[in-house]
């Protein structure tokens, strides 16, 4: 999977490209595709027949990708008759605003985080009856909980990454009878070893993103923040329950330079400011480093001809907590909502939360869903299938990234900001975490 950067989008999985691209399907006069007669509708007879009907969809997805979505849902056209109107954007977030506020709102958005779409709740329409059973019977309670504001569930979840992995070389686990730890202590025991191994650097990195510097150094935080003060301890950092400066966070940060500024963990601490986020991990295919923390969607910043798989290259495993049993989960996605509640609006609102919809996507293309009635056996890569199993996974607490989730000033700026001082300057911990706190909003 590609990436945005999230200087634009808050979001670090889509590669960013500029312009918007608008992609209707052709029709035939009768409002259905014009290979209507080729396509076995069976899988959509449930949806009914809305002929002369048209539906926009906005969202992030662009290019390939978008290329990828609208040829997923060409056969639904084909069997409802619904055209889709779909129009992908680089600047989602400034023009949402301004096309809901000029009463030009899409009939259906795709928000790329639960926030911003929240802010858009008194105007956007409430999931109907339909939505809400699908969303109950296809997303575990967590997706749920992000697509709901005050009560009310707006949001249905589209796409989604992992962020709590860790990448390593399955050759050199094989070659030195490394085993994949559960446990943090494992974790740092393995470091140790690949160091006495005669690995420099066990750990790489890179924060280097543009003006977006800094944002694989909150991932980090998160994940520990997760693993060491728990969900709900989070989930009041998240909403300034607690403060940024809080003991809890201080301690996790701590925990995170256990590694990040160790230099006999990752060599140079300093270098790490100045390395792309997209080179950070490179360095264990020439192995000169051992693991490296990143998401999913790192999967694409290997080289061409990179065999991404348990046993290939490179592949990736589940970042532990202090217990085995105990596995929080850092991610992200966007959520399908509705400005509109026309019958063939309900009709896709319903066809992007069931599974069939998933289940053509996953067919065109890399794409990670945490939908349970997508078939795992569809995903593109070894990655996006694990990804998959701990999504849907109800033993596991899955929380979402936590920037993405604060107010811009903080999750978009002072937190990428303070993080890289902390790493290219050496900052003092609690001076940094201060430093954010200041920059909350009253």
């Amino acid at each position: 999977m590609s990436i945005k950067s999230k200087a634009l989008h808050r979001r670090r999985w889509l590669i960013a490209v500029a312009g918007a691209v608008s992609v209707p399907l052709a029709m035939t006069g009768c409002g259905k595709a014009d290979d209507s007669a080729n396509v076995d509708c069976t899988a959509y007879a449930e949806y009914g027949e809305h002929k002369d009907t048209e539906v926009s969809i906005y969202s992030t997805v662009r290019d390939a990708e978008a290329d990828q979505l609208t040829a997923s849902w060409k056969d639904f056209q084909s069997c409802t008759g619904i055209k889709i109107d779909y129009e992908g954007t680089g600047d989602f977030e400034t023009q949402i605003g301004i096309r809901v506020n000029g009463g030009n709102a899409p009939d259906i958005a795709i928000f790329p985080q639960p926030g911003l779409m929240a802010t858009f709740a008194d105007k956007l329409k409430p999931a109907s009856d339909k939505v809400k059973e699908l969303a109950t019977a296809n997303y575990t309670q967590d997706w749920i909980n992000y697509g709901t504001v005050n009560g009310t569930l707006y949001g249905t979840s589209f796409d989604a990454n992992v962020k709590s992995f860790v990448w390593y070389s399955p050759k050199l686990f094989a070659d030195k009878g490394y085993t994949v730890p559960t446990t943090w202590a494992e974790l740092i025991t393995l470091t140790d070893k690949i160091k006495a191994d005669g690995i420099d650097t066990p750990w790489c990195a890179g924060i280097e993103s543009g003006e977006a510097t800094g944002w694989p150094a909150t991932d980090w935080v998160e994940d520990m923040v997760l693993r060491t003060a728990g969900p709900e301890v989070y989930d009041q950092w998240v909403k300034h329950e607690i403060p940024f400066n809080d003991p809890k966070i201080v301690a996790a940060l701590e925990r995170v330079g256990t590694i990040l500024r160790n230099p006999e963990y990752v060599g140079d601490v300093k270098s790490i400011a100045t390395t792309s986020f997209q080179a950070g991990g490179l360095p264990i295919l020439d192995g000169k480093c051992g693991l490296h923390r990143q998401a999913s969607f790192y999967a694409a910043q290997w080289p061409e001809g990179t065999k991404v798989a348990e046993d290939g290259d490179v592949f990736a495993f589940y970042l532990p907590g202090d217990d085995a049993a105990n596995k929080p989960l850092l991610g992200a996605g966007q959520f399908v909502t509705a400005f509109a509640d026309r019958p063939e609006v309900e009709t896709v609102r319903q066809f992007l939360a069931g599974g069939t919809f998933f289940n053509e996507r996953m067919k065109k293309g890399p794409f990670t869903t945490a939908n349970n009635k997508a078939d795992i056996s569809n995903a593109a890569d070894p990655v996006i299938k694990l990804s998959m199993e701990l999504l849907r996974d109800t033993t596991v607490t899955f929380r979402f990234d936590a920037s993405d989730l604060m107010p811009a000033e903080v999750g978009a700026s002072k937190f990428w900001t303070e993080m890289t001082a902390w790493i290219a300057e050496g900052k003092d911990t609690k001076a940094a975490l201060d430093a954010i706190e200041g920059a909350w909003p009253a």
